[in-house]
């Protein structure tokens, strides 16, 4: 997150004596932005030619949400991410490769393929037919890959949405997709999965991966909330504290330094993607976050963890602070209190969490939490929305 944490916890560690209620007012300004001399704001480093917009950059009022999510996925530079991410690509490469007894002679159906490189993968492993769905225009770019790694005798890439093509054969053996998105839940992937599954996959066949875990820990992130948060209470000497109300409202999607966890980290929700219901991925769970040292708490921190149990050993990657950084980083709400914790406090609270009703891949998010502790007694409920 652009954070620099020693290995030390914060100041605020060393002994319950020291901890003290933070409040906005501590906050140190390092420059009045009315101090600043004029003439500095005055020079820029546009060129006057790159303010005119062509017609082709107005955005079409006629595109929905789903068009844009699609359209995002049309560009190399976000495939070149995901593939860049070794925790996840490697993991997907592994399961594949030291479990050929699953993939060989099977009908593998690839949910989302962006670039065909878990079809590729399959067909690698000795699967007699592999369909892979993209709905974007990648899949313009990965028949084409297909076709230059020899395999379009086996790789049959189908350009649209899972729930509107017709698929060759009635049913597969093995649905292997890589839905994940930020907070898990974020694009709403799942469902598409969940509508193959049902249509698609063969009695005794099988979904990877197959579990899917979110998690929620605390953490101490006064810096970095005072750059994001309470940056818009005082902008070049204007209070523009509406954008701050929005700003707490959006989750941030950042790394998180595992050095600034303040509590155990708890179990919310885990998901069967072999069995569960698609409402599922709505839900309110409680939680109980334990300090574990003194300090202060600014944020709740979520990330997840998936599984693919049906391999000849478990295997799969977490996304959470204490592991290898990926490319879905960790899910930062930050709270409205800055909460002051002693080492064996506990933060009680549910979360729920929900589709958008006008954007269902959007995710609505309610925070509900209380502390009584020897230092603050505070109980409030706050919203985001994941977009």
């Amino acid at each position: 997150m652009g954070r620099k944490k020693s290995n030390q916890p914060s100041s605020a560690a060393s002994s319950s004596s020291s901890l003290e209620p933070q409040t906005a007012s501590e906050v140190v300004i390092v420059e009045d932005a009315a101090s600043i001399d004029q003439e500095t704001t005055e020079s820029s480093n546009i060129d006057a030619s790159m303010v005119e917009l062509s017609d082709s950059a107005i955005v079409d009022d006629d595109k929905t949400s789903a068009d844009y999510y699609f359209d995002s996925y049309s560009h190399f530079g976000i495939h070149e991410e995901m593939l860049k991410d070794v925790v996840r690509t490697k993991t997907y490469q592994n399961v594949i490769y030291k479990n050929v007894f699953m993939f060989k002679d099977k009908v593998v159906l690839d949910v989302g393929a962006g670039t065909g490189i878990l079809s590729l993968f399959c067909a690698k492993a000795g699967a007699k037919h592999v369909y892979a769905v993209e709905c974007s225009h990648m899949a313009d770019m990965a028949k084409e890959i297909v076709k230059a790694n020899g395999f379009s005798d086996v790789i049959t890439v189908l350009k649209g949405k899972i729930e509107e093509i017709d698929l060759p054969v009635s049913q597969v053996d093995i649905i292997i997709s890589e839905w994940m998105g930020y907070f898990l839940l974020y694009e709403n992937m799942l469902n598409t999965v969940l509508y193959a599954r049902d249509k698609w996959l063969a009695d005794g066949g099988s979904v990877l991966p197959d579990k899917a875990s979110l998690y929620l820990t605390a953490i101490e992130d006064a810096e970095y909330k005072e750059d994001k948060i309470e940056f818009w209470n005082d902008v070049y000497g204007f209070d523009m504290s509406p954008i701050r109300k929005q700003a707490m409202m959006e989750p941030l999607v950042d790394i998180v330094d595992k050095n600034q966890i303040v509590t155990n980290c708890h179990l919310l929700k885990t998901m069967d993607i072999s069995k569960m219901n698609p409402g599922d991925a709505s839900f309110t769970a409680p939680f109980k976050l334990v300090a574990e040292r003194n300090d202060y708490i600014h944020a709740l921190v979520a990330y997840f963890d998936v599984s693919f149990t049906k391999c000849h050993k478990l295997q799969g990657f977490s996304t959470g602070p204490r592991s290898r950084a990926t490319h879905w980083k960790q899910t930062v709400l930050y709270l409205e209190d800055v909460l002051t914790i002693c080492e064996g406090e506990t933060l009680e609270g549910s979360m729920s969490v929900a589709q958008n009703k006008k954007n269902p891949r959007d995710v609505d998010i309610m925070l509900k939490y209380s502390l009584n502790g020897q230092h603050n007694k505070v109980s409030r409920t706050q919203y985001y929305k994941m977009r």
